[in-house]
């Protein structure tokens, strides 16, 4: 179970207890009968940690692949609203912790009509977040999706981190120069890097793979790393939940 969803059977019978309880609170909530609430949430688990095609999941838990879908759009959005809590916001950040940003870019199909969301750096489209880390790689923070297209500088502003916050100590790829932070020596067109250029670079990129870890550790969330065949206007709901899920996994 722990290699499906990402939690002991004990976590996840924790999870159907914070979601039940919030279910009471709002009038209740539903999900299938034939699964169950347990099932119901581990289904939502599989689906979001390892993005199955849901016939396949059908197939495993011996239901109609209707019911899966019915499972996941019923409790991803509970899953999301229940744990909100777990989440860090901008205000959490410490303003004399110094903290190394990067974006990812969170895949989804090519839809038509949806040419904001394509990404020229990476050649697809998607939605991008950015995330702050510190100096020992606990993650400590993750903005709201922004469209493929923005650069991770002004997804960066767009998130208002940086009106409360001085970044000028954080550390950040060559993306992120103008900010003030501390980011690789870019080549000027005129001549090559010194050699102390060199060296600068190659120690900050000695601290930077720290968020790179942190961003490989989130995306073994695969409906993050993998295309998103979901209807488009439940994607930012699903990124919402699944960062709240990987909170709660590390808290």
């Amino acid at each position: 179970m722990y290699h499906t969803t990402g939690f002991t059977r004990d976590r996840i019978v924790e999870l159907c207890a914070l979601v039940d309880a919030q279910s009471e609170d709002v009038g209740g909530a539903s999900w299938p009968p034939i699964l169950g609430l347990f099932d119901s949430v581990v289904v939502t688990l599989t689906y979001l940690r390892r993005n199955r095609v849901q016939a396949e999941l059908a197939e495993t838990f011996g239901v109609s692949q209707s019911t899966i879908s019915r499972a996941v759009t019923a409790l991803t959005p509970v899953l999301g609203r229940t744990l909100a809590g777990y989440v860090p916001v901008a205000e959490d950040l410490d303003s004399q912790t110094q903290y190394i940003v990067d974006g990812t870019l969170l895949p989804c199909w090519s839809w038509h009509g949806q040419r904001q969301l394509y990404s020229g750096k990476h050649k697809t489209t998607g939605l991008n977040v950015q995330l702050a880390c510190d100096l020992n790689g606990r993650l400590a923070w993750i903005s709201d999706p922004v469209d493929g297209c923005r650069h991770d500088s002004a997804a960066l502003a767009l998130s208002g981190v940086v009106d409360t916050l001085d970044p000028g100590n954080w550390i950040g790829d060559k993306g992120y120069v103008g900010n003030d932070m501390i980011t690789p020596i870019k080549k000027p067109p005129y001549r090559d890097l010194l050699d102390w250029e060199k060296e600068f670079n190659t120690a900050i990129n000695k601290i930077r793979y720290l968020i790179e870890q942190t961003i490989a550790n989130l995306k073994t969330w695969r409906i993050l790393h993998t295309d998103y065949r979901r209807p488009l206007a439940t994607f930012t709901t699903t990124i919402s939940t699944v960062i709240a899920l990987h909170f709660f996994a590390i808290s």
